[in-house]
């Protein structure tokens, strides 16, 4: 029977020796041997491609074997109000959390610790910004990203940075980086230029008790960002709670028949009305408009008939104002003829050129003045 057990330990391992299970010692590379009669021994290896030691020794290593983990290990020890960046041969690879307690092998990389004191600030630095925005060209993973909030504000727009629902500032347009650590932070991103907002199906009921169905557009802008986020919780859905109790307002105390006279007076009524309630809210109205008026089925058949009827008496009216015309016309030309025989006789000529146009041809017998004098006849007086 061998009893003399040899272990080895490749050059980018380590190992942990034991015996029945109980830690013994940290093994470099290299072969070894141990007289082992019982086979009491075991070895477990460690490759040093995965530097970060997470085993159960660990808690023990720390308490028991302060010599060993200064030789073997990089101790990363963070308190509860620290983050930490965590470099391999200088290149940022991991975000460390608060309280985070690491043993990284030596030996193949160099590691290396710095602390973020998180009580002080907790922006990011603006070049590390620069490398969280691109990390697909690091050309490496970059661990515990979730540790920050990473905002790009673009042109025309404002950053509303809010610290544990608190608003803390606005944001001019650029990159920003924030530790979620011990805080809840968020950046809602607000479009300072003209918007538009659509308010849609509107059923409302007119004075005279008519539904109606109105669509209406209206433009809007932030005149103040900060006393909009100050003042309202949700501006944008505010301002569309208003522009229908400004719509209803509008329509609800107006009978049918002054709304379709005058369109524009929804405009106008509810363009005041906003006026009024947007006063100190830091929104402001830039333009409004209904867009449609739906009538129901019946309504529309109802006001066709209407339409109908007016349109038929007043083409009535016309006609007889016409004819009445026309008639008041005659009745002065027979006056006018009946005093002057002159211009009865060129009323005659004019008759007898009428005449003259639907004949093809015409043979005059006796001249000229027989066709003048015997084609019309004027009974002497």
């Amino acid at each position: 029977m061998n009893m003399l057990k040899r272990f080895i330990v490749k050059k980018n391992e380590r190992g942990l020796l034991y015996s029945e299970g109980d830690f013994l010692a940290v093994l470099e590379p290299g072969t070894y041997r141990h007289f082992d009669p019982r086979n009491r021994l075991s070895l477990e290896t460690f490759s040093l491609n995965t530097p970060l030691f997470e085993h159960h020794l660990a808690g023990y290593l720390r308490q028991s074997e302060p010599e060993l983990v200064e030789r073997f290990f990089t101790r990363m020890d963070l308190g509860e109000s620290e983050a930490g960046l965590r470099y391999e041969d200088d290149v940022l690879v991991e975000l460390l959390a608060p309280g985070s307690r690491r043993l990284y092998w030596k030996g193949q990389t160099e590691q290396r610790l710095e602390r973020i004191d998180l009580g002080q600030d907790y922006r990011l630095l603006a070049a590390l910004v620069a490398q969280l925005n691109q990390p697909g060209l690091r050309g490496r993973a970059l661990a515990g990203l979730d540790a920050v909030l990473v905002a790009q504000v673009p042109a025309f727009q404002i950053g509303v940075l809010k610290v544990d629902g608190a608003l803390v500032e606005l944001l001019p347009a650029g990159s920003y980086g924030f530790w979620r650590f011990n805080r809840q932070i968020s950046v809602e991103l607000v479009d300072t230029r003209i918007q538009a907002l659509e308010v849609s199906g509107q059923e409302i009921l007119t004075r005279d008790k008519v539904s109606l169905r109105l669509n209406l557009a209206a433009n809007w802008r932030y005149s103040d960002v900060l006393a909009a986020f100050s003042t309202l919780t949700k501006p944008l859905e505010h301002l569309y709670r208003e522009v229908q109790f400004g719509l209803r307002a509008a329509v609800g105390t107006r009978t049918l028949d002054e709304l379709l006279e005058n369109k524009r007076i929804i405009d106008e009524s509810v363009s005041a009305y906003l006026a009024e309630k947007l006063a100190g809210t830091g929104l402001e109205l830039c333009g409004l408009g209904v867009r449609d008026i739906i009538l129901p089925g019946e309504m529309k058949t109802l006001l066709a008939q209407v339409v109908e009827a007016e349109k038929a008496a007043q083409a009535n009216v016309i006609r007889r104002r016409e004819e009445t015309s026309a008639t008041r016309s005659l009745l002065n030309t027979a006056k006018v003829m009946e005093e002057n025989p002159v211009a009865l006789r060129l009323k005659e000529l004019e008759t007898l050129e009428r005449v003259a146009e639907r004949i093809d041809r015409i043979s005059v017998f006796g001249g000229l003045d027989q066709v003048l004098n015997g084609l019309v006849k004027i009974a002497p007086h």
